[in-house]
C-alpha cells in the first residue's frame, strides 16, 4: 500500500490531465486499441510513455518486496541479536548478574525500510503476533487532502510531467486491521465491514461509504457520480444504497459455467428496481452512512407534516441549528447503547444524518439552505482521533451493543450481505439499481473453474438455507416490504429447496425407460394440448424476459443449463447440510482436492481445464450414468421386443437425452482440456452401473422367455 500510494501522486494527476479511463493502470496499459484516439493535448504520447515506464518499476519494486522483507527483516533481526549477545558479553565480564537477568532475547519482527518494527506481518508468528491473534492497527498512508485545489508539478517532477493545470491532491488513505484475539468470534467479512464503519466514521465521516471486493476495481470514474445523483436528489431521502451490476473479467469466451450471472444481473436485478429496490450483493454498492447505523428511514414527503421535515433554524450566532425526523433517536444518551462507548462515534452520527440529506430538503426548507454541508473543511487528523479510531475497532469494542444485530452489516449468516439489505428493506428504505451507461462501473474477477465454482454456489446457497431457518425469512417481515419484494425475498430462502424436485426432474425419463412404461400412461388429446399450451406459455416468458432485458439465447442457455448442474449438486448439498445443523446441530464441509493440472502456463483459460474433485459431483454424475445405461436399457429391450413400440423409447429417451444436454458443460469440464477424464470419475461410473444393474435384477428379474430374449434367444435347461 506505501508503494501504490507513493505510485498514486504520478498516476492519479497524470488521469484527471488526459482524462483517463479505465483508472485502473493494469487495464489501461492492456487495453488493445489507439491509445491516442480523442486525445488532444501534445503532450499525452511523451507522458503516457513516462508513466507507463514508471508503471512498470513500481510492478518490479512490487513484485520483489517479499524477498526484500525478508531479507531486511533477517539482517534486522541478525543485527539485534548481535547487540543483545554484545551486551550480555559485557554483563559477564562486568560480573554484572541482574543486567544478565534483565536481557531477554529479542523476539523476531518484520521491519520496515526505516528501521522500525511493522505490527501487521507475520512472517515469524509469536503470542500476541499472529494472523488471528494481534492487536488493533491502523496506519495512515496519505493524510487527509486540503478543502481547496492545490495545482502544481511535485508528482511529476522529476519525469518532467507538466501538472501546472491538474489537481495533484489525493484522497486520505488509510490502512486498518481490526484487533483479533482466540476465543473471540470475529464474524469474517462481516465484521471487518463493521470494523471499518466505526473507523471512518471517526477519521473522516464520509456520508457514503463505496464498498468493493478485493478482486474488484472501478472501470467508470464517473459511476460514484451518477449514484450520488439518485442519494442527494429530490426523492432520495429514503434510498438506503445504490447496487451497481457485477460485470468480470477473465471469463472464458462461452461462459461455460454461467459466472456473468446474465439473468440475474440484466433481468432479476432490473426487475426488482421497480419494485423497493435490488438485493445487496455484497459488492459494487454505495451506501448511505447513516441508513448502516439501523434508523427507520424518514417519511415520505408527501407524507410529513412540515414540523417533521428536515429543515434548519438560524440562530442569531448565524450557526446552523438541525431538526429532523431523527431528534429522538438521535439522543445522545441513547446512542452508546447501540453503538458502543466511544464519543467520538457518537457524536459523528447526527453529522452523518446531516450530511447525507437530498439537497433538495435544504432548497425547501422553511428558512435557508447551508452553504455546501459537503465540502466543509474537515479538522487534520489528531493523535486523539487516531487513538479513538484504534479503540473502536477492538474485539471488545461491540460487546452489549447493537452492531451486527440491527447496526451495520449483520452477523450470524453465510450471506451477510443479503441479509444485510433485507434488513434495511424491512425497515422500509428503498434501493436503486444502476447501470452505467457505456463502460461498466466495476469489474472484477470470477471463478472459472467448475470445482471452485460449484463450492461458490454452494456458500450462496448455504447462505440461503440458514435465511430460510432464521428470523430473516421473509414470511416474517414487516408490513414495510412490498408484496412482491416479498416475494423476492423469500425466493433467496426457497430456491435451493427446488433441487429435490430437479432430481426427480433428472431421474424420471430413466425410471420410465427401465420400466418400459411412458412418463404418462396415457396420450390422450386433452393431455398433449395442455401439455402445448404450457410449452407454449413457458416459451413466451422466456423470450420477453430476453427480449426485455436484453440478456442473448446463448447466456439464456448457459444460465439454464447450469442451474441444473448447480441444482443437482451445490443446492442438494446446501438443503442437506442446513437440514443437519438446524435438525442435528451437525456442520459438514465438501472439501476438494486437486486432480489434475494444465501444461501452459501461458493460457489465460488455463484454470478452466484443471479438473479437482470434489463430492459435490458425484449426484450429476450418478444422473449422467443413470440417463446413459436407460437409454441402452430402452433400446436393447425395443429391439429384441416380439412387439417394439418405438414410441415409448422415442419419448423417453427424449427426455433422458434432454437432461444429458443440461449437463454437457459438466461433462466437458470433468474431461479437462483434451478429453482426459480423471480416474476417479471412471471408478464411480463403474461403481454406479454395477450398482443400478444388481439393484434392477433384484426388482425386476428376467424370467422364462424374457430371460431367453435378454439373452439373445439362448435357454439353458
Amino acid at each position: 500500500m506505501a508503494e501504490a500510494a507513493a505510485f498514486a501522486a504520478l498516476w492519479v494527476p497524470f488521469c484527471r490531465k488526459h482524462d483517463i479511463e479505465p483508472r485502473n493502470p493494469e487495464s489501461y496499459f492492456g487495453l488493445r486499441r489507439d491509445p491516442t484516439k480523442n486525445k488532444r493535448r501534445q503532450d499525452f504520447v511523451r507522458d503516457r510513455r513516462r508513466v507507463k515506464r514508471e508503471y512498470d518499476e513500481f510492478k518490479v519494486r512490487v513484485n520483489g518486496l517479499p524477498d526484500a522483507i525478508r531479507r531486511r527483516s533477517d539482517a534486522f533481526n541478525a543485527r539485534e541479536e548481535m547487540k543483545q549477545m554484545r551486551r550480555m558479553k559485557e554483563a559477564a565480564a562486568a560480573g554484572d548478574q541482574d543486567v544478565m537477568i534483565e536481557v531477554v532475547k529479542v523476539k523476531k519482527a518484520t521491519w520496515m525500510a526505516d528501521g522500525t518494527h511493522w505490527p501487521g506481518t507475520w512472517a515469524v508468528t509469536a503470542l500476541e503476533h499472529g494472523k488471528g491473534d494481534h492487536a488493533s492497527i491502523l496506519q495512515v498512508m496519505l493524510k487527509p487532502a486540503m478543502a481547496e485545489a492545490m495545482y502544481g508539478r511535485e508528482s511529476g517532477e522529476q519525469l518532467g510531467i507538466d501538472f501546472t493545470e491538474v489537481d495533484v491532491r489525493l484522497p486520505m488513505l488509510v490502512y486498518v486491521s481490526r484487533e483479533k484475539r482466540p476465543g473471540y468470534d470475529h464474524n469474517k467479512k462481516a465484521g471487518a465491514m463493521n470494523a471499518l464503519v466505526r473507523a471512518s466514521a471517526v477519521m473522516s465521516n464520509g456520508p457514503f461509504i463505496l464498498n468493493l471486493d478485493c478482486d474488484h476495481y472501478i472501470y467508470n470514474a464517473v459511476a460514484i457520480r451518477e449514484a450520488m445523483c439518485f442519494l442527494i436528489d429530490h426523492g432520495g431521502e429514503d434510498i438506503c444504497f445504490i447496487q451497481f451490476p457485477q460485470r468480470f473479467e477473465g471469463i472464458d469466451p462461452n461462459d461455460r459455467y454461467a459466472n456473468n450471472n446474465t439473468v440475474f444481473f440484466d433481468g432479476n436485478m432490473r426487475a426488482l428496481d421497480g419494485l423497493q429496490g435490488p438485493m445487496y450483493v455484497g459488492t459494487g454498492c454505495i451506501f448511505r452512512r447513516f441508513a448502516l447505523y439501523g434508523f427507520d428511514p424518514p417519511p415520505a414527503a408527501s407524507n410529513s407534516t412540515p414540523s417533521h421535515h428536515p429543515h434548519f433554524v438560524v440562530a442569531e450566532t448565524d450557526s446552523f441549528r438541525p431538526q429532523s425526523f431523527y431528534d429522538d433517536e438521535l439522543n445522545p444518551s441513547f446512542l452508546p447503547k447501540r453503538f458502543g462507548n466511544s464519543s467520538a462515534l457518537v457524536e459523528s452520527i447526527p453529522i452523518a444524518e446531516l450530511q447525507g440529506r437530498p439537497l433538495a430538503d435544504y432548497q425547501s426548507s422553511l428558512y435557508c439552505r447551508p452553504p455546501g454541508l459537503l465540502r466543509i473543511p474537515r479538522p487534520p487528523l489528531s493523535t486523539s482521533s487516531i487513538s479513538e479510531a484504534v479503540a473502536v475497532i477492538s474485539c471488545w469494542f461491540e460487546d452489549k451493543t447493537e452492531w451486527g444485530d440491527r447496526v451495520g452489516w449483520i452477523y450470524g449468516s453465510v450471506t451477510e450481505d443479503v441479509v444485510t439489505g433485507y434488513r434495511m428493506h424491512n425497515r422500509g428504505w428503498r434501493s436503486v439499481y444502476c447501470i452505467t451507461a457505456g463502460r461498466d462501473a466495476f469489474r472484477g474477477s470470477a471463478p472459472i473453474n467448475l470445482t471452485d465454482r460449484l463450492h461458490q454456489v454452494l456458500r450462496w446457497a448455504t447462505g440461503s438455507v440458514e435465511i430460510f431457518f432464521s428470523r430473516n425469512n421473509a414470511l416474517l417481515a414487516s408490513n414495510r416490504l412490498y408484496f412482491l419484494q416479498r416475494v423476492a425475498y423469500l425466493n433467496v430462502g426457497l430456491y435451493p429447496f427446488t433441487s429435490v424436485f430437479l432430481l426427480v426432474y433428472c431421474f424420471l425419463p430413466a425410471l420410465s425407460l427401465f420400466s418400459g412404461h411412458f412418463i404418462v400412461e396415457t396420450l390422450s388429446v386433452s393431455f398433449l394440448v395442455y401439455l402445448l399450451v404450457i410449452s407454449i406459455t413457458l416459451t413466451l416468458l422466456a423470450i420477453l424476459e430476453v427480449r426485455w432485458s436484453g440478456v442473448g439465447l446463448e447466456e439464456w442457455w448457459r444460465n439454464e443449463q447450469f442451474w441444473l448442474i448447480s441444482g443437482t449438486s451445490a443446492h442438494l448439498a446446501a438443503v442437506m447440510q442446513g437440514m443437519l445443523k438446524v435438525v442435528a446441530g451437525i456442520e459438514i464441509s465438501f472439501t476438494l482436492t486437486a486432480k489434475s493440472a494444465v501444461d501452459e502456463e501461458d493460457d489465460a483459460f488455463a484454470d478452466l481445464y484443471m479438473v479437482k474433485w470434489t463430492s459435490l459431483m458425484i449426484p450429476p454424475i450418478t444422473i449422467m450414468m443413470v440417463n446413459i445405461i436407460a437409454i441402452a436399457v430402452g433400446f436393447a429391450r425395443t429391439i429384441y421386443s416380439s412387439r417394439p413400440d418405438w414410441s415409448k423409447l422415442l419419448g423417453g429417451g427424449f427426455f433422458s437425452f434432454w437432461v444429458l444436454i443440461h449437463l454437457y458443460p459438466f461433462a466437458k469440464g470433468l474431461m479437462g482440456r483434451r478429453g482426459k477424464t480423471p480416474t476417479i470419475v471412471f471408478v464411480w461410473s463403474g461403481l454406479i452401473a454395477i450398482t443400478i444393474s444388481l439393484l434392477w435384477v433384484a426388482i425386476s428379474p428376467p424370467q422364462g422367455s424374457e430371460a431367453a430374449a435378454s439373452m439373445g434367444g439362448f435357454q439353458f435347461t
